[in-house]
């Protein structure tokens, strides 16, 4: 008995039901989950029958005569009712899980599970993803489009290949970390868009960490200037905006260099735990007596001219992280990260991460250079939000900010070099 069959016969029979449960919910008449069932089992046994008899015309038979049964099951229903509603989203299911049963038997089963649950997943979803498409604006249409023009398009028909001078500069690496920045930025966009803009201050905070910290400090500090009374609660969401654009930090390096995340993250780490341990102290002592307020609305994430901008940051701090390196040393090095940091620590941490992985920086002096651009990153953001904000945040944020600084400063200097992975 093969057993494998039984389990690609099992895995088949699950999907339907899936997607055939979801169906009869929304009272479909053309297919239930009966129906879905055998679709998804009929794909199976054809994918079973082309292979035992070695025939390739059995599956597409199979499959046309499935197409023609739906056609004219919609055709009868057109007849029968003077106003049918002949939609089509059941019959492409119901192709495709037609064809999903039969790639389980020829092809991946982690594929075909994959697009079974994906589907079953968008049909489950149809509403609020149609609510959510009736609410958009064209800001963020244009940042929908942007990313797929900045992913889609122009990432594809970059050059793989090193050009100019210091053997650092590659196009298509370049605008993929631009994807990955742009991406993660929408991302958290989105959210902020599915969950509304009335959210509690934590949700406030972890998105703005994602979709921009720098932009989220200046935003809650020019609000501090409108009403001193949430000037506590704009410290709160600074703070963790700053622990969760740490966050991104080793993200990114972990998409750039995995191979090396082990020997990596722990000191960067430590410094996450301290900033969010002083967010939540910020939280319990001093926002007790705050008000949640609206998150201001972000802007456009996905804007191809920033998107230019940062990529020609990036290929710049390639070059002057290699040059620096060639012509100075490695001390040098902690100078750029200071200077680089200043205003966006995503191209620094791309750029040093590129160079760990090309083996042209070591990993014990890499993590100290990324963590050194975080912390010049946070003395940025706590100085602007005391100059823009109110006088009542510049207690906090010293206190606060510094102790982060301080702890970042005594991490790169005292860490053990063996305490990693």
């Amino acid at each position: 008995m093969n057993y494998e069959d039984l389990t690609t016969l099992g895995i088949a029979f699950g999907l339907g039901l899936l997607v055939g449960l979801q169906r009869q919910r929304t009272d479909n008449e053309m297919a239930g989950v009966r129906t879905f069932t055998l679709i998804s089992m009929l794909g199976v046994m054809a994918g079973f029958l082309s292979r035992a008899y070695e025939n390739p015309f059995i599956l597409p038979v199979l499959g046309l005569c499935l197409a023609a049964m739906l056609i004219m099951a919609n055709y009868i229903k057109i007849k029968k009712f003077d106003q049918a509603d002949v939609g089509q989203t059941t019959e492409v299911a119901a192709l495709l899980m037609f064809a999903v049963g039969a790639y389980l038997v020829m092809g991946s089963q982690l594929v075909g599970v994959f697009v079974g649950a994906t589907m079953a997943i968008l049909l489950y979803i149809k509403e609020k993803l149609h609510d959510f498409i009736e609410r958009m604006s064209n800001k963020d249409l244009s940042a929908i489009m942007t990313l797929a023009g900045i992913s889609l398009i122009i990432l594809p028909i970059l050059p793989n290949k090193t050009l100019g001078p210091l053997d650092v500069i590659n196009p298509r690496n370049i605008w993929l970390m631009v994807t990955l920045i742009v991406g993660i930025s929408v991302v958290g966009y989105f959210i902020y868009k599915l969950a509304g803009k009335k959210m509690g201050i934590i949700f406030n905070g972890v998105l703005g960490g994602l979709i921009s910290s720098t932009a989220t400090t200046v935003s809650y500090a020019r609000k501090t200037k409108e009403q001193k009374s949430i000037s506590k609660m704009a410290v709160f969401v600074i703070t963790t905006a700053s622990a969760v654009s740490m966050i991104r930090v080793l993200i990114e390096i972990a998409v750039v260099v995995p191979e090396k995340l082990g020997s990596l993250f722990l000191p960067i780490l430590a410094e996450i735990i301290i900033v969010s341990l002083l967010s939540v102290g910020v939280f319990y002592l001093v926002n007790k007596d705050s008000k949640d307020e609206p998150m201001p609305e972000p802007e456009n994430p996905a804007q191809f001219k920033s998107a230019v901008i940062f990529g020609l940051l990036y290929g710049f701090i390639l070059l002057m992280v290699a040059f620096t390196k060639k012509q100075f040393g490695d001390n040098a090095l902690y100078i750029v990260s200071i200077i680089s940091g200043l205003t966006d620590v995503d191209a620094i941490t791309l750029s040093l991460s590129q160079m760990m992985k090309n083996d042209r920086l070591q990993t014990d002096l890499g993590w100290k250079l990324i963590l050194l651009a975080t912390i010049s990153n946070l003395v940025f953001k706590g100085v602007m939000a005391i100059v823009i904000g109110a006088k009542e945040i510049a207690k906090w944020i010293t206190i606060v900010f510094g102790i982060a600084v301080i702890s970042g400063l005594l991490i790169i200097w005292l860490w053990p070099e063996t305490w990693h992975f």
